[in-house]
């Protein structure tokens, strides 16, 4: 059986291509609204990202249990249209010299819980529209999408915004999420199976969601290696760019061409993640890709070994280190999401999502501030070997456990 023959998958990935980089150009709008138009500082930039990180620690749980007792196509056409009503709020709050650092800290907090809702929604959503045995490649098509968005959509936005601003480039960014929601409320799909689910209590719902996770045998060692990844890898994307700008003294779009090797890699790797999931069986692949983060962050750091001698071999190492970096998230990701998807009951995958994804987003809270101080402390390069040696350990403890014995049938 093709995806492409799959009743309403196409209609999916359209929708999904538009959120994602209606995710990427909002967030490096907003970065330009604050820093151009409102004068802020890059804390200013920090506590605004952070506003739309803190509901995900706070609410993922509790959404979690509700995703699984509501319609999650509903769920999800609805809030990819408030999260654009929302864009549309801040230009008329600045139209009308209302816009502060408070106003909009708030705005985003509400767009953050928005798309907790969204986000569990569509990842449970997947598992309703495409069979069993396609997971992985479905998933493997939308990382495809999200790797291009983050490639291109920071180009994009800031070719918009060097035309009409920034205020005025979220009020054509809104139109991503619009179309997603309408394209989603049309899809036809196969009814959500009635259980026994309505009939507990929240709390058992609850405790049912994270027994899960915790409870299985395989999906509690990728939770529990995965969040500490997620601690390591927060700590690299956060001195990435201080590494480069001020280490390094490489310029603005040297930074940009290595960071978009990172998604030529994503797509690279999101390509053959089917094929090497297959071949490989689904645990010894996320085992792989895991492994390869380790190379890639050496490689990072060797870029300063070299540039007293040659810049072109500076830029090359970080190119070469940021693509295999890429490479790892796109084999991984259709990959990891795509066994958790299939061996989760359909009432269960709300509460699964976001149980693991609210557990993550805190380690990024916890990841970006530290690595940040230890920079400040030490330096980026410093940061980096302690990322590198933590990535390692992961990589080692997932591929010594059961997990790369597992294949999805």
């Amino acid at each position: 059986m093709k995806l492409s023959s799959v009743n309403g998958f196409n209609a999916f990935w359209i929708a999904s291509t538009s959120t994602y980089f209606g995710t990427y150009v909002t967030t490096f709008v907003l970065q330009v609204l604050i820093v151009v138009h409102l004068e802020g500082s890059a804390i200013d930039v920090g506590w605004i990202n952070a506003s739309r990180w803190l509901p995900y620690v706070f609410l993922g749980l509790i959404i979690g249990v509700l995703i699984d007792r509501t319609d999650r196509q509903l769920v999800i056409a609805t809030t990819d249209i408030c999260r654009g009503i929302l864009l549309i709020l801040i230009f008329l709050l600045y139209s009308f010299d209302m816009l502060n650092m408070i106003t909009i800290s708030s705005i985003m907090i509400l767009f953050g819980i928005l798309s907790i809702f969204n986000d569990s929604a569509y990842q449970s959503f997947l598992p309703q529209l495409v069979p069993r045995q396609l997971l992985t490649r479905a998933n493997a098509s939308l990382e495809q999408s999200g790797a291009v968005a983050e490639t291109s959509g920071p180009a994009l936005a800031g070719w918009i915004t060097s035309l009409i601003t920034a205020p005025f480039t979220l009020i054509i960014n809104s139109a991503s999420y619009f179309l997603s929601g309408i394209i989603i409320t049309f899809i036809k799909h196969p009814p959500k199976a009635i259980s026994s689910v309505s009939t507990l209590t929240f709390n058992q719902l609850l405790r049912e969601g994270i027994s899960w996770v915790y409870g299985h045998k395989f999906l509690r060692i990728l939770a529990l290696n995965t969040h500490i990844w997620f601690l390591f890898h927060s700590m690299t994307t956060t001195v990435f760019i201080t590494y480069v700008l001020l280490e390094l003294g490489l310029n603005s779009f040297i930074l940009g061409v290595t960071l978009a090797s990172a998604g030529i890699g994503a797509v690279v790797g999101a390509t053959y993640a089917p094929y090497i999931g297959i071949k490989l069986g689904v645990g010894k692949a996320i085992s792989l890709a895991r492994i390869l983060y380790f190379p890639a962050v050496i490689l990072i750091i060797s870029a300063q070994s070299v540039q007293a001698n040659m810049v072109t071999g500076t830029i090359i190492l970080l190119m070469i280190g940021q693509f295999i970096y890429g490479v790892a998230m796109g084999i991984e990701g259709p990959n990891e999401m795509g066994y958790r998807q299939s061996i989760t009951p359909l009432r269960l995958q709300g509460r699964m999502n976001t149980t693991m994804r609210s557990i993550n987003r805190s380690m990024i809270i916890i990841g970006a501030p530290l690595g940040g101080f230890i920079a400040d402390e030490f330096g980026s390069r410093n940061v980096l070997g302690i990322s590198a040696t933590g990535l390692a350990i992961c990589a080692i403890w997932l591929f010594l456990s059961p997990i790369r014995k597992v294949k999805i049938d």
